[in-house]
């Protein structure tokens, strides 16, 4: 093993000592001898099973048949999740061939980033986290389950899953992933055109075509934002079926998982002999796999807050520092849009997830000693899944990349290390991604010019206010303000600026999302401006230094001067309509980014 990669686990394990034993006995002490739905009162059980067939109803009396709670994102609006349209019946099936019973346990919401971008939807994205996580507790309260089928890909779902998933960490889980869309045009003519029409040079008739071209049928998006990082994370993690992360949707092969999914979990019930609960599986050394998998692979800044957020969860107390640690010394190895041309698809094609997995086992970069759905071992994901006559069959994964354009081997990275900073310095402490960002473009100072709305920053573009170096503050973002929207309306803007010559960056206390591209964006920032956080006391002019090299991270303006200014109050009228206000109890419980920005950490401080 890489000696950082040790270190940083051993003081992951000591820091989460207390917290994650509070968690273990919290599991094990929900866990029972045999199935749940063996306690339950008789009229309780009558309720659980009324809605069931006659076989289903029967194989549920004998506590030895296991009974899968199917809990599911689907909704036919957002093409990731369409998909899961059929997935029950096709669980169904195959656990009643196995002699077992799935439930459809419930529902829970989807929404999608790319739908509410720069719309006031948005301010209910990250928020939506919290309420999956609550709607999957609420799924899974009836004691009726021995085991668990989670269908989620896309960016607050898969953290919502598993967060509400663990608090139920004593049932085995086994996560089922929806697939990518088939590839559309190239990532380099979408981006193409949505810069000429911020620059008016194209039409929105031209916009329009680009985009349904772009996203053209169900499945997940195709560049690597948060949803597809996901997938990467979970079959890292071992929740996923080996090499099942990219199958495209409505494909013989993508069905064939989904019921080996259903097949699988059983093995791992009680009743099998082989249990494998959830909470033994997302242990400290699984969630360090999960950063490294992060940084390899150049993923989504979102998972600065998902995958901390997730830890908490399980009792472990994960920072942005261990996870700057790692990416020191964690390789990128895949260059998949916006961080290159090519998509997921290319990606999975040249060796994927199963190649991955196998360079940083052998690098010493990943913990092969960790629990997976498929038994002890990371070693189970170097396998890759195929049809031979409609049977599902394992084989080795490539042992060489396919692509080296797209995915690499330790021993010739694309960069040395993984691309995230901990910005620190005298406006807080923030994130920056520089993975897809040009060593020249690291390193801005310039006059800041402050925002409390993207759509002002908008508006300043278009009459021509920021043709100069500029470092953009947008703020009042932050998660108590606003819910932490993602700001990636932003990118062209601040594209077409950086194309023009000028030094440009981004400061804000909200999001910036998986898809961060080629502008330097300080993101995350904490405390928010609403919080009293230094963003509050920035003023138009002041100089300000992002360095994405260093981290540092300062506004040039006398201390005696800093620390005499006021803070700027927050805008009237914020977080108000289209069922915003609904969410004001839940904003002002939210904690800082750096703490996953959730509003469920008060609620876990028993486990501290």
């Amino acid at each position: 093993m890489h000696p950082r990669v040790l270190e940083v686990t051993q003081r992951l394990i000591e820091r989460s000592r207390p917290t994650r034993a509070r968690y273990l006995d919290m599991i094990r002490s929900a866990a029972s001898d045999g199935p749940q739905r063996g306690k339950l009162q008789c009229a309780n059980f009558a309720h659980g099973v009324a809605g069931c067939g006659g076989t289903d109803k029967q194989r549920l009396r004998l506590m030895d048949e296991a009974n899968v709670a199917i809990v599911s994102s689907y909704n036919d609006m957002l093409s990731a999740h369409q998909p899961y349209e059929h997935f029950p019946e096709i669980i169904k099936e195959a656990l009643r061939e196995i002699g077992s019973v799935g439930q459809f346990a419930g529902g829970v919401p989807a929404m999608c980033d790319g739908v509410t971008q720069g719309e006031a939807g948005m301010e209910l994205s990250l928020l939506s986290r919290e309420v999956i996580a609550m709607s999957t507790a609420v799924a899974l309260s009836h004691n009726m389950f021995d085991a668990a089928l989670c269908l989620g890909i896309c960016d607050k779902i898969v953290p919502g899953l598993m967060i509400g998933s663990l608090r139920f960490g004593h049932l085995p889980f086994v996560f089922v992933p929806g697939g990518p869309m088939p590839s559309g045009i190239s990532n380099k003519e979408k981006a193409r055109v949505r810069q000429r029409f911020a620059e008016g040079k194209a039409t929105r008739e031209e916009l329009l075509e680009s985009e349904m071209k772009s996203y053209h049928s169900p499945g997940t998006c195709t560049f690597y934002g948060t949803a597809n990082t996901n997938q990467v994370v979970m079959e890292i993690m071992g929740l996923h079926l080996p090499g099942s992360s990219f199958v495209n949707p409505y494909t013989p092969l993508r069905d064939e998982l989904t019921r080996e999914a259903a097949r699988q979990v059983t093995r791992i019930t009680k009743q099998s002999g082989n249990f494998i609960p959830l909470g033994e599986i997302v242990d400290e050394k699984a969630i360090i796999n999960s950063v490294v998998a992060l940084h390899a692979t150049g993923g989504s800044t979102n998972h600065t807050l998902h995958l901390p957020a997730i830890a908490q969860a399980a009792g472990i107390q994960l920072t942005w520092q261990d996870m700057a640690d790692l990416s020191a010394v964690v390789p990128t190895l895949a260059q998949v849009y916006p961080n290159g041309q090519a998509d997921v698809n290319h990606f999975h094609a040249a060796g994927g997830v199963n190649f991955l997995v196998r360079t940083l086992l052998n690098a010493g970069l990943l913990h092969e000693d960790v629990n997976t759905v498929m038994g002890r071992g990371l070693r189970h994901y170097l396998m890759e899944p195929f049809l031979e006559n409609g049977t599902l069959t394992w084989r080795e994964g490539p042992e060489a990349s396919l692509d080296e354009t797209i995915l690499r081997p330790v021993e010739r990275p694309f960069r040395p290390e993984g691309g995230l900073r901990v910005m620190d310095g005298n406006l807080g402490r923030g994130v920056m991604k520089i993975s897809a960002v040009a060593p020249e473009h690291q390193v801005v100072e310039a006059p800041a010019r402050v925002f409390a709305d993207q759509s002002e920053l908008a508006d300043a573009f278009k009459a021509g206010e920021l043709d100069r170096d500029v470092v953009a503050v947008v703020r009042f973002q932050g998660p108590k303000a606003l819910g932490m929207p993602e700001l990636h309306k932003l990118t062209p803007y601040l594209g077409v600026l950086q194309d023009r010559g000028f030094k440009v960056a981004l400061v804000t206390d909200g999001r910036m999302s998986g898809a961060s591209g080629k502008v330097p964006a300080a993101i995350h920032v904490c405390p928010e401006a609403l919080d009293g956080g230094p963003l509050a006391k920035v003023r138009d002019g002041d100089v300000i230094r992002v360095n994405g090299q260093t981290g540092e991270f300062v506004v040039l303006v006398d201390d005696a001067e800093w620390e005499a200014r006021e803070k700027a109050s927050a805008p009237q009228g914020m977080g108000i309509g289209t069922g915003r206000e609904l969410f004001a109890f839940m904003r002002q419980a939210m904690s800082t980014a750096e703490a996953g920005a959730s509003a469920f950490t008060s609620s876990l401080e028993t486990l501290k």
